[in-house]
């Protein structure tokens, strides 16, 4: 049943994605707002097929840590749903994206229309630049930035190590840092075909402030990151278990 919900999924997706992705080619002229809106919206319908197909839905939890006037979300990476989520969740935000993805036909379009902001992970401190200086402008915009710092999607109980990114942005645009915890990966796995029903958890820290020493704030970032996302891993696994019962 689970692998027959999986490519139910995956065809609904892929027609979707397809389907609105060539219809609304003429949005790619549109100003980024609008162009931005029609993502969300091909977003939001994305999770409701996968709800019907799946029986996956979603929690956030922490909307009251948001601060206001903008900020930087640092937010952990288990799955392809996290980059999913995203622009339902926090509305107009920009996201910091693998600068591959905008070689993507269709998807890369999109998102560079809507003001993605992508960063070559190979190109060292310029790449950091410039990244810094497309999230500047966009935090002009009223816009939240949102970055995975990590870089990359972890398996559940998996660490890996806080790339400089995150720092980058916090050090150079003096706006509050919004740890995220996720709990995405017990449903949808690390490049895993397989989705399974249940409900993921997003959880919104309080914030930390700007002008905190480098290490410090990333040493607080990273623990808090990782302390609540095991804690959602076992709410999520405790769970799931009793309705087994």
């Amino acid at each position: 049943m689970r692998l027959l919900r999986a490519i139910l999924f995956n065809i609904a997706f892929y027609l979707w994605t397809g389907v609105i992705g060539i219809v609304g080619l003429p949005v790619l002229l549109a100003p980024r707002r609008v162009v931005m809106r029609f993502g969300r919206m091909w977003s939001a319908v994305t999770l409701e097929l996968l709800e019907l197909t799946v029986g996956l839905t979603h929690e956030l939890r922490g909307v009251a840590n948001l601060p206001a006037g903008g900020g930087i979300i640092a937010m952990k990476h288990q799955s392809a749903w996290d980059t999913l989520v995203l622009p339902v969740l926090f509305d107009d935000v920009a996201v910091v994206i693998k600068k591959e993805l905008t070689q993507l036909p269709l998807y890369g379009w999109y998102v560079q229309r809507a003001g993605s902001i992508p960063v070559d992970r190979k190109g060292g401190a310029a790449s950091l630049k410039r990244m810094v200086a497309r999230a500047a402008a966009a935090s002009v915009e009223g816009r939240l930035i949102a970055i995975f710092p990590e870089g990359t999607r972890a398996a559940v109980d998996e660490h890996l190590p806080y790339h400089p990114g995150v720092a980058a942005l916090y050090g150079q645009l003096d706006l509050p840092l919004i740890p995220v915890a996720v709990n995405s990966g017990l449903y949808w796995g690390r490049r895993s075909f397989m989705k399974r029903r249940g409900q993921i958890i997003v959880e919104i820290l309080p914030p930390l402030p700007p002008g905190i020493p480098r290490r410090k704030v990333m040493a607080e970032l990273e623990g808090r990151i990782e302390a609540a996302t095991a804690r959602l891993v076992a709410e999520g696994r405790a769970r799931d278990a009793a309705a087994l019962r």
